[in-house]
């Protein structure tokens, strides 16, 4: 019977005992906490939080959490306290068994950084089982015959519990005829053997009932009992003998089925079915053993019938009985010992302690990206596991301890080239062959903003015409961002910058969402040719990044104008004008210029002339583009005194526009013709005419060394323009209005008819305002100028104004110079 008295109180003493006073030591960088097995839900096994170094308040930011290697949870922690307290029941031998030493491995996870503690917990061993035997009642038959001294083994008792709680000593009750001893066997252990102290007589005593006892090394000690009953038997008195006490034999794990293992022998030295033997496992054999082996009752021969596994059991030790067929029946007994080698039969795996976060792309190498570690069944250099990352990506490896490892950047990440890695983890093992099996691990990149919005171009050219409906759209400009979520959403803006001394936003604003810019009010080409507008795209990421891009807008002229008579000078104010004319004039005689300007350009800007109606419209023809009204014959003496034209005068604008101007024309007799005289004054060599030489010679150069400087001027603006802004202030391919930049300037002094003038000719249309032509009439010999159309150069005046005063019986007038463009 097994003894418990006061176990209970005594139990529960030892754990509340145990569980004041814990121990715990750090070894290799590891925490080690002892406890008896058995304690209440609930009991602290130790301060986890002090003993790492952890605020209470760290517990819940950075997510601790513990692990067990065993698969159950068998701890938890107190976040409150910081404890680690006993989550469930815990049995030493449940999960050690037999093994002198019980320790949990525990794995501490916490977050935000990723960091790994591993703690161990002792479970010590509490003498909660009583020692055991397999059969509660083992019968033995005994010859009579047997010699004094001879040996019966006994089975020996079992006790779940290990070291000084498990089984010291066996009992056996007083008999006249045995007595116990003990037996030393392998790896130091003990068992009972029952040995004939005096020899047996059936007739006086045929059976002998006996008890064996069980003592543990506990405190208090606890037993387990057995019931022996020996039967005597007559006769056959020879044991079979094997050739050894112990036979040991090692079988890889991988080996097939139905393989020939060993074979045991035994000898009897009796004679006729005494000496026949028959072989078979010992009693106590497990049901683990049998499906894996057979042996042949009559041969020994032992075969394999089932799997080998090394990971499940590395060794099986059993006891071989060999009987004889004598009456009674007489059997001795010898141990066998199979040993399994391990084959490399089992691929590593790979566990991923804790999933990987998505990484800031701005992350430094050597950032924590996840936790993970490897395990394999098998053992020795089968065991050991290498990790290894496939090549290319930005990750290594990083071993921490035992088979732990934490995956880390190695390198700079960009979401924009690669938002998502599939990282693929090779576990190799290093058997032979050896084995490996692959992981997938996806981590995702995290955007930062550090891409900043780009426009599609750099600058734009926008073209509009004049006279537009305000608040229609000029331009829409668009940006891109390769950042994601916030960091990609952009907003336009225009900056702040001077038309003429007006802030541009009083001629534009800009939808801020779709970069669309739109005009506040209609625009005037004679006020406004060009202007640029600077706009802003920029993110919403923080900091926010922005870029900028300029919008070039070329007003387009339209045909809004009306020609302007600018001469003659009365006409121009809207009276009559009156020029009078000799009646001997002959053919081809100048007898008046009109004169028109345009507020437009370019085409809408070509001025011609046509006599729209005529006193006598057979005397008189005006040149087309001149303006000259010149005589188509000879004046004849039935012509009227009076003649009335009226000039028309357009443009050659869509739609056309026209002015009219009314000239009379008094014919008079005795009226010289001057022409003459100026030609013979223009011929003649003289101071004036030298002077007028040298000042033409000299506005020229001017002219000349002023369209040098000119030129010179631009292309610094345009070379400091393109610094800062990329693009130069004037593009050929931009815009045809600038093209040709080089303007020569010729003076030309007419002297045709009556009226006399100088041309100052340009080159192209934008230069009309540096384009001039001056007229002088007979009446006077020196005139002022009349500046028509002012030229941009102030110099080129004063050179005028010097011309001027030199030359005779002239007076200068200025007007635009048609030039047309080929």
């Amino acid at each position: 019977m097994t003894k418990r008295t006061g176990y209970r109180d005594w139990r529960w003493q030892a754990l509340w005992w145990h569980h004041f006073f814990l121990l715990w030591t750090t070894i290799d960088g590891q925490t080690r906490y002892s406890i008896p097995e058995e304690l209440k839900q609930g009991s602290v096994v130790g301060n986890l939080a002090k003993d790492l170094g952890l605020r209470l308040s760290e517990i819940f930011d950075r997510k601790l959490r513990v692990t067990s290697e065993a698969g159950k949870q068998y701890f938890s922690v107190d976040a409150g306290k910081g404890e680690l307290v006993v989550n469930d029941r815990i049995d030493r031998e449940a999960l050690c068994g037999q093994s002198a030493s019980c320790v949990l491995p525990l794995q501490v996870v916490l977050e935000k950084p990723l960091s790994l503690h591993r703690i161990e917990v002792e479970i010590k061993d509490m003498n909660d089982n009583s020692p055991s035997f397999h059969t509660k009642e083992l019968s033995l038959k005994i010859s009579e015959s047997a010699a004094v001294g001879t040996r019966f083994p006994l089975e020996s008792a079992e006790d779940s519990d290990v070291g000084g709680n498990s089984v010291k000593s066996y009992v056996l009750s007083k008999n006249d005829c045995f007595l116990l001893k003990m037996k030393d066997i392998e790896d130091g252990k003990t068992v009972p053997e029952l040995v004939l102290e005096k020899p047996l007589d059936r007739e006086k005593k045929a059976v002998h009932q006996l008890q064996l006892t069980a003592l543990d090394g506990g405190n208090p000690v606890m037993s387990g009992t057995s019931e022996i009953i020996i039967t005597v038997l007559d006769a056959n008195d020879n044991f079979p003998v094997f050739d050894k006490s112990v036979y040991k034999v090692s079988l890889d794990e991988n080996i097939a089925k139905n393989s020939f293992v060993i074979k045991v022998t035994a000898t009897d030295a009796d004679e006729g079915p005494n000496a026949a033997l028959t072989f078979s496992f010992g009693s106590r054999i497990p049901d683990s053993f049998l499906t894996v082996f057979k042996i042949n009752s009559l041969t020994g021969e032992i075969h394999l019938i089932g799997d080998l596994d090394y990971e499940r059991t590395t060794s099986y030790k059993v006891e071989i009985t060999a009987k004889d067929n004598g009456f009674p029946e007489m059997e001795s007994h010898c141990r066998l010992q199979i040993d399994v080698l391990d084959v490399n039969d089992n691929t590593p795996e790979i566990i991923i302690t804790s999933e990987p976060q998505p990484v800031r792309e701005d992350a430094v190498s050597g950032t924590v990206v996840g936790l993970l570690n490897t395990r394999d069944a098998d053992s020795g250099n089968n065991s050991k596991v290498t990790l290894q990352v496939k090549k290319g990506v930005p990750f290594a490896l990083k071993t921490s301890f035992s088979n732990n490892y934490a995956l880390v950047t190695s390198g700079p990440l960009n979401r924009e080239k690669f938002s998502q890695y599939n990282i693929e983890i090779t576990a190799t093992d290093s058997g032979s062959p050896p084995l490996s099996s692959k992981k997938i691990i996806p981590v995702s990149i995290s955007d930062v903003n550090d891409n900043p919005p780009v426009f599609t171009q750099p600058s734009y050219n926008v073209y509009l015409k004049e006279n537009g409906v305000p608040g229609s759209i000029l331009y829409s400009v668009s940006a891109s961002d390769l950042d994601s979520g916030e960091n990609a959403k952009i907003s336009y803006s225009i900056l702040d910058s001077k038309v003429q001394d007006v802030s541009v936003s009083s001629y534009v604003y800009m939808n801020s969402d779709n970069g669309s810019i739109y005009s506040m009010h209609s625009f005037d080409y004679e006020k406004v040719k060009v202007f640029h507008i600077q706009v802003q795209a920029k993110d919403q990421g923080s900091p926010s990044l922005s870029s900028n891009a300029t919008v070039h807008v070329f007003i387009l002229d339209q045909n809004d104008n009306a020609p302007s008579v600018i001469y003659p000078s009365s006409a121009a104010q809207g009276s009559l004008s009156h020029q009078r004319m000799p009646r001997t004039a002959k053919a081809g005689h100048l007898v008046t210029k009109v004169t028109a300007v345009d507020a437009d350009s370019g085409h809408n800007a070509w001025i011609s002339y046509r006599l729209a109606e005529a006193t006598d419209a057979s005397l008189f023809t005006v040149n087309l583009y001149t303006g000259e009204v010149r005589t188509k014959r000879a004046v004849s003496e039935q012509d009227d005194s009076s003649q009335r034209l009226l000039l028309e005068v357009k443009d050659d604008g869509e739609p056309v526009q026209s002015a009219t101007v009314t000239v009379s024309i008094l014919l008079e007799d005795g009226l010289q013709e001057p022409i003459l005289d100026l030609r013979q004054k223009v011929s003649e060599p003289s101071k004036k005419t030298g002077r007028i030489t040298l000042y033409l010679i000299v506005s020229l150069a001017s002219v000349s060394v002023l369209s040098l400087v000119t030129f010179v001027i631009l292309a610094v603006k345009c070379v400091r323009n393109s610094r800062s802004s990329g693009s130069c202030c004037v593009r050929r391919s931009d815009c045809d209005d600038y093209k040709n930049p080089n303007r020569n300037l010729q003076l030309q002094l007419n002297t045709d008819g009556p009226i006399k003038y100088v041309e100052v000719l340009g080159g192209d249309m934008l230069s009309q305002s540096q384009s001039f032509r001056s007229c002088m009439s007979p009446m006077s010999e020196y005139s002022d100028f009349t500046l028509i159309k002012p030229s941009s150069t102030s110099d080129f005046k004063e050179v005028i104004s010097v011309l001027d005063a030199s030359l005779p019986d002239s007076t200068w007038t200025f007007e635009s110079q048609q030039v047309r463009r080929t």
